[in-house]
Order: structure tokens, then C-alpha cells, then sequence
């Protein structure tokens, strides 16, 4: 439904997109997931036929967006980073000046207008002026403008911003359920909102992709050394001095230190020759053990360490 092919947007001699290459299908969520400032809004620009790129193309809907971009326009529903909102319009004539310029039709309109006010929760503001509403009312509307016309293909940029948790998890669960039979690209720099909803996750760094999967294919993905969490109750000298004779311990670094009781990472190759050893040790030192632990790589953590391998830098937990 969305395949981006080599998009480049240069200003000057600033790039804003180099190169970057993705696909999104019928039915899948994909996350373009980036820091401030790498380049998502500019896809998203880009695939909503809002600028056109330097170089490269794309296509939506087998539409491409040098040729047919009136075309995409019809199919797309986009939800911009800055909400193309009027103030002083009340959110019912706000959605009904969107619906007209859609050509929906009056019967058509109608209905599309009653269902974007349920999914969207946006019935208490109804007739209240937009400038009047809060951030988060605001995107709600938002949403229900690039909804109005039921399109095949949904592009929204930061679509939580600003949102409670609980209207987050709202409009989660819509993205959900729309997505079963449209398109859905969206933007976030938040890793977990990204994996929480996306079917497949695109990472952006200055302007680039460096990853596509989904996100247990991107922590597969990034090398680290296994690292444990060891929490003893016990005396921190003779502790760190049987740590250190652990053949298969690359390192460790004390983390808390709390009623008595020591937490360590501990750093090794494999969590298996090193637990062997830890566990010899607790025997032979009669430690209480609080914790033991494998620590997993989170979410960030693979955000973090896809970003900074991409740039050359030392991967570090």
C-alpha cells in the first residue's frame, strides 16, 4: 500500500531525509520511530504529498507521488505534527467544512460525522469552539478530521501528543482497530508507544533508516554482553572481593546500596558459565540473596544501542 524508495529532502545544504526506503501493507501498523529532529516529520510530509522530495519517490495505493499526488490525497488521512485546526470554529462546523471539501455528500457526511464523534470521544465538545479545548480534546480532533472520510490509508504524525494516559490507550486501541483493513503509519520518539502498537518499527536517526523489524527482531538484532543483577545481604568488601574471582565476569559495578543490602550488575559472555560460578560462590559464602537475575534489554535499550551502533559509537547498558 506504501513503499517509500530512496527519499531524499535536502534544504541547502541541510539533509533532512537521506536515502531512507520502507514498506507499509494492508492491514499492518508501521512505527517510524526517531528522536527530535530525525527526519519523521519530513517522511511523513513527504507520503502525505504535502512537499516533494529533492530526490526519490514513493507510492500509496499504487499512486506515485510525483504523478498522482490528488490521487493520494484521497486516499490519505493525515494528521499533521502541528493539528490543521481553526479556533474559532466550534468542532462540529470544524468537521462538517473538512467532510464538504471531501465531497462526502450529506447522507455520507452525516454518518462519517456520528462515527468519528464516538471513536474519537468527542461528543462534550461538540459544539464548543476548538481554541476553547484542551491539547488533548484538540488531537482528538485532529484524528477525527483525517478520519472524516474514512481513508484507506492513515499517516499521522506524534498522534498521542499531548493526551493523558488514559485517552493514550483510547486512541491506541482505535489505531488497532482500524488498522485491520487500512494502512497505518505513524510517528512517535517514544520506543514503547512505538512497540505497544506497531506491527513493524522503522528507526530514523539524522535523516536515515538504520532498522526495520518488529521489536523483538530489533533487540535480537543488537549484540551486548549478557549482564546479571545480583543483590546479596552481606559485608560489601568480602563481596566485591569474591566477585572479582569470578573467571567468567567481565565486570561489575555496584548500583544500589540499601538497608545492607548490595545490588551489582554483573557483566560476563553468557549468563550460563558465570551463574555456575555465582553459584558456588553464595554456597562457599553463605550469602542471603535478595535477587539473581539475568537482566533483560529493554525497549530503550535497543533504541538507544541501534542509534549509537549506526553512528559508530560503543554500544553501553
Amino acid at each position: 500500500m506504501i513503499e517509500a524508495k530512496q527519499l531524499t529532502m535536502t534544504y541547502g545544504s541541510t539533509v533532512a531525509v537521506k536515502e531512507a526506503s520502507f514498506k507499509a501493507s494492508k492491514g499492518e501498523i508501521v512505527g517510524l520511530l526517531g528522536p527530535n529532529g530525525a527526519g519523521k516529520t519530513t517522511c511523513m510530509n513527504i507520503l502525505a504529498t504535502q512537499i516533494v522530495p529533492t530526490s526519490g519517490t514513493a507510492t500509496v495505493g499504487g499512486y506515485d507521488i510525483h504523478e498522482d499526488p490528488i490521487e493520494i490525497r484521497r486516499l490519505v488521512g493525515y494528521l499533521p505534527e502541528i493539528n490543521p485546526l481553526y479556533g474559532d470554529m466550534e468542532v462540529v462546523e470544524y468537521l462538517q467544512f473538512v467532510g464538504e471539501g471531501r465531497n462526502l455528500g450529506e447522507n455520507g457526511l452525516k454518518e462519517r460525522l456520528d462515527w468519528v464523534v464516538e471513536n474519537c470521544k468527542i461528543k462534550e465538545v461538540y459544539r464548543r469552539p476548538i481554541g476553547e479545548l484542551s491539547r488533548g480534546f484538540q488531537q482528538r480532533v485532529g484524528l477525527a478530521q483525517a478520519l472524516i472520510h474514512d481513508p484507506q490509508v492513515l499517516i499521522l504524525d506524534e498522534p498521542t501528543s499531548g493526551l493523558d494516559p488514559l485517552q493514550i490507550i483510547e486512541i491506541r486501541n482505535l489505531i488497532r482497530k482500524l488498522a485491520k483493513d487500512k494502512t497505518v503509519v505513524f510517528s512517535t520518539h517514544i520506543m514503547q508507544e512505538a512497540s505497544v502498537i506497531s506491527d513493524r518499527i522503522v528507526i530514523i536517526s539524522e535523516g536515515e533508516i538504520i532498522a526495520d523489524g518488529t521489536a523483538e527482531e530489533l533487540q535480537a538484532r543488537v549484540e551486548v554482553s549478557p549482564t546479571t543483577i545480583l543483590s546479596v545481604k552481606a559485608e560489601k568488601e568480602g563481596v566485591e572481593r569474591a566477585l572479582e574471582s569470578l573467571s567468567r565476569c567481565k565486570g561489575f559495578n555496584l548500583m544500589k546500596e540499601e538497608d545492607g543490602v548490595l545490588t551489582y550488575q554483573l557483566e560476563a559472555s553468557t549468563h550460563e558459565g558465570l551463574w555456575e560460578e555465582l553459584a558456588a560462590l553464595i554456597r562457599d559464602n553463605r550469602w542471603v540473596v535478595k535477587e539473581l537475575k539475568p537482566q533483560e534489554l529493554s525497549l530503550e535499550d535497543t533504541f538507544i544501542a541501534v542509534t549509537r551502533a549506526s553512528r559508530g559509537l560503543t554500544v553501553e547498558r
